[in-house]
C-alpha cells in the first residue's frame, strides 16, 4: 500500500497571471555543457559496469564545473587563446572485488571518452583536443552509500531523502521557449543558418497578451565577414522565430530580440569562434540549468536537484523527477477531456527505503473553473501513479539509452 494523497490544487494556473517568466538554456550553454557531460560520464560508467559486471555499481558525477577560456574573435577569423577547462568529480565505483582478485576500473579513460564524444557528437567548431580541457578528481563512495545501491533487492533502496516534482502541461510560453531553442538548434536551421552557433538561451515574458522573446545566440566568427552581413544575418533569424512564434502563439502580440548587447556602431557584435560563450570567460556548473522538463519555470514549483551525473537505479534526484513527470503528463493526457487543467506531482523519499514506495505522492489536480475534482478522477490519478511506481526499474534502462531527456 503506497501513501498517495490526491487532492485539488490551490495554485493558480500560470496563465491566469498577468506576468510569466520563462528560461531554456540550450545545447551549447555552459551550464547545458556541465549538465550533458555529467550525463554522458554517468551513462558510460551504467554501460561500462552492466556490461562487465551485470549491473549498474554505485556512482554519482553530478558535480561537473566548467571554467571559461579565453578567445579572440574577430569577423572573418578568430582564436582561442586558452582552452576550456571542465572538471569532472564525484563518488563511483572505482574497482570491485571477484573471485579472481580485485578488478580495477578504467573510470579515467571513461570519463574522458564520455566527455569529449558528447562535445563532438553536439559541436562543429569546437574541438575537444585543441579547445578543451577534461579533467577529473573522483573517489569512491561511502559504505552507506554504496551498500545501499549495490544491495541484493529487487527494488533498489533509495539513496537520499529527497524530493522530486514536476508539472503537466507546458503553458503556452513554455512551450514556445523550449520549442524555439530546440528549432534554433535543428539540423535543419543549422544548414541553412551555419554562423548561428550551439549556445543559444531564451528568455520568455508574457504581460498579458504580449509576449517577448530575449534571445542570446553565440555566432561563428568565421563564417561572418563585417558588422553588415553580422546584422542581416540577425534580422533573418528574429524573422525565423516570428514566424515559429506564429505557429504556437497566434493570438499573442510577440517581440523577439537577439543579442541585445550588440552596439553596431562601435562595431560590438556576440561573436564566437566555437559557438559557445564559454570559450571566453562564461562559467557553468551542473544543477544551475534546466530542470527535468528542460526549462526554468521561476513561477513554478521546481526542485532544485541536478538530475545530471546521478545514477540512474537509486538516486532520487534524478529518477523522482523524471517519474513525477510522466506520471504528470499520463495523467493530464487521460484526463484532460474531463476538465483537468495542470497536474502537479511530488515525490518524497526516505533513504534506504524501496524508491517504489515513496515516503509521500502527492497529486495536486487543478480544474477548469466551475469543474470539481471528482472521486472517480481521484482514484483514476491514484491508479496511474501506481501503475507508474509499479514499472519505476523501466526508467533506469531508458535513461541510460538516452530515450529520456533530463535538462
Amino acid at each position: 500500500m503506497r501513501n498517495i494523497v490526491v487532492e485539488e490544487s490551490k495554485f493558480p494556473d500560470v496563465e491566469e497571471f498577468d506576468v510569466e517568466i520563462v528560461e531554456r538554456k540550450g545545447l551549447g550553454h555552459p551550464d547545458y555543457i556541465c549538465d550533458a557531460v555529467a550525463e554522458a560520464v554517468s551513462r558510460g560508467l551504467s554501460t561500462y559496469y552492466l556490461e562487465n559486471f551485470g549491473r549498474i555499481l554505485h556512482h554519482n558525477v553530478d558535480k561537473v564545473l566548467l571554467v571559461g577560456g579565453q578567445s579572440n574573435p574577430w569577423f572573418g577569423g578568430g582564436i582561442v587563446l586558452q582552452p576550456i577547462y571542465i572538471i569532472v568529480s564525484g563518488r563511483l565505483t572505482t574497482e570491485v572485488y571477484t573471485p579472481t582478485g580485485v578488478k580495477p576500473i578504467p573510470f579515467g579513460s571513461i570519463i574522458m571518452d564520455s566527455a569529449k564524444k558528447w562535445l563532438v557528437d553536439n559541436f562543429r567548431f569546437l574541438n575537444p583536443n585543441i579547445h578543451v580541457i577534461v579533467d577529473y578528481k573522483v573517489g569512491r563512495g561511502s559504505v552507506d552509500l554504496k551498500s545501499i545501491v549495490e544491495a541484493e533487492t529487487d527494488i533498489p533502496l533509495a539513496n537520499d531523502t529527497s524530493v522530486g516534482l514536476s508539472f503537466a502541461p507546458l503553458s503556452l510560453l513554455e512551450r514556445l521557449v523550449y520549442e524555439t531553442e530546440r528549432f534554433l538548434n535543428s539540423r535543419s536551421f543549422k544548414a541553412k543558418y551555419p554562423m548561428v552557433g550551439e549556445d543559444v538561451k531564451v528568455m520568455g515574458l508574457r504581460n498579458g497578451k504580449h509576449i517577448s522573446l530575449t534571445i542570446a545566440a553565440a555566432m561563428i566568427s568565421s563564417l561572418i565577414q563585417d558588422i553588415g552581413e553580422y546584422w542581416a544575418i540577425k534580422e533573418q533569424v528574429k524573422e525565423e522565430v516570428l514566424n515559429l512564434a506564429s505557429r504556437i502563439a497566434s493570438n499573442y502580440d510577440v517581440e523577439v530580440y537577439i543579442n541585445t548587447g550588440d552596439i553596431r556602431e562601435k562595431n560590438i557584435a556576440y561573436l564566437t569562434v566555437t559557438g559557445t560563450s564559454a570559450e571566453h570567460g562564461d562559467d557553468g556548473a551542473t544543477g544551475r540549468g534546466n530542470r527535468v522538463n528542460g526549462l526554468i519555470t521561476p513561477f513554478r514549483p521546481m526542485s532544485l536537484e541536478a538530475t545530471a551525473g546521478k545514477n540512474p537505479v537509486s538516486h532520487v534526484g534524478k529518477v523522482y523527477n523524471v517519474v513525477a513527470r510522466d506520471i504528470a503528463n499520463t495523467i493530464y493526457t487521460k484526463l484532460s477531456d474531463r476538465e483537468v487543467s495542470t497536474v502537479y506531482v511530488s515525490l518524497l523519499s526516505q533513504i534506504g527505503k524501496e524508491i517504489d514506495k515513496p515516503h509521500m505522492a502527492n497529486i495536486k489536480i487543478k480544474m477548469t473553473k466551475g469543474y470539481n475534482l471528482t472521486t472517480d478522477i481521484k482514484r483514476e490519478a491514484e491508479s496511474i501513479a501506481n501503475e507508474k511506481l509499479d514499472k519505476i526499474r523501466d526508467y533506469t534502462k531508458m535513461i541510460i539509452e538516452g530515450k529520456i531527456t533530463i535538462f
